[in-house]
């Protein structure tokens, strides 16, 4: 089966998305460079990055290393919560690490700004050790200075990440531009099959993190999707990559090993039994692997 290309509701005409797409989150130094690299040259046009996972200059370094043209690359970076008063200044630092001059996708990485002036530029803290929060700023801000980008030409299109329906709801109440898509965590465990009903009917592209869960996920070892790997055979983790583009998911598998990152550009057409089956595994096995701790209720229905 071939990846497909999703299209996207705003930013740049005609843009889509590839629905396989390589993510760098833990990706560390000394390996993502060679990771791009052999992605990009095995068949992959898709790479999801983030300025919180501190490795977009290699990653920037493993594009140019694999000769591949950047208008024939898909980028996404996010911005990180500590950044949401300044947007621009954000995302031109993530353009300078990485060595663009433009993102195709840019993301609000979590609807959590954090102060921009605490005592670290990643999680800053109180003195009781809770999340210092940005109390005096709303998401619905950042956005404003998001869609600014568009105009400047910095990125092809916005989006967000982490966001339930009630969040994007309020963020719709003043948006000018629909975000173009909203990346969560999405597998067999965790389908959030009502979020992406909701995300249909707004027309933003869902994208799963975490596809096949966690290190040690029971995900890889589960008798159901085993079978369903045996049927087709390939490995459980073709099956979970597979699942997600079947529900016409963009899917951001990771990985850092040549011959696994070839293999999971490899995916298959899953039968209705299949999708059956692996639709309801929630109902029994259900599971969220991303529990990030910030201190407010986000209104995650799975919470």
């Amino acid at each position: 089966m071939d990846v497909p290309d999703i299209p996207l509701n705003s930013g740049a005409k005609k843009l889509s998305i590839p629905a396989v797409g390589l993510g760098t989150w833990k990706s560390g130094p000394g390996e993502v460079a060679n990771a791009v690299k052999t992605a990009l040259r095995n068949g992959y046009k898709h790479l999801d990055l983030a300025w919180i996972y501190g490795n977009e200059q290699e990653v920037g370094q493993g594009i140019r290393d694999s000769g591949v043209p950047r208008d024939e690359i898909f980028i996404t970076s996010k911005l990180w919560c500590t950044k949401h008063r300044d947007v621009e200044a954000a995302v031109k630092e993530s353009l300078d690490l990485i060595g663009t001059d433009y993102l195709d996708l840019y993301l609000m990485h979590w609807p959590v700004p954090l102060n921009p002036n605490g005592n670290d530029a990643k999680f800053p803290k109180k003195e009781d050790g809770s999340r210092d929060l940005d109390t005096e700023w709303t998401i619905n801000q950042t956005w404003e200075q998001m869609e600014a980008l568009l105009e400047k030409g910095l990125v092809k299109a916005i989006g967000v990440s982490n966001f339930s329906e009630p969040v994007l709801d309020d963020l719709l109440k003043t948006a000018k531009v629909t975000p173009a898509a909203n990346q969560v965590e999405l597998h067999p465990y965790l389908p959030q099959h009502e979020l992406l009903e909701y995300l249909e009917e707004k027309g933003i592209v869902a994208e799963a993190y975490s596809p096949l869960g966690s290190t040690d996920s029971p995900l890889l070892k589960d008798d159901d999707i085993k079978k369903i790997a045996d049927k087709h055979g390939v490995s459980v983790g073709t099956i979970l990559i597979s699942y997600q583009v079947n529900r016409n998911v963009v899917v951001l598998p990771k990985s850092v090993t040549a011959q696994r990152i070839i293999d999971n550009l490899k995916i298959v057409k899953l039968d209705a039994e299949d999708m059956d089956t692996l639709n309801s595994l929630y109902k029994t096995k259900g599971q969220r692997f991303i529990k990030p701790d910030w201190g407010i209720d986000l209104k995650f229905k799975y919470w």
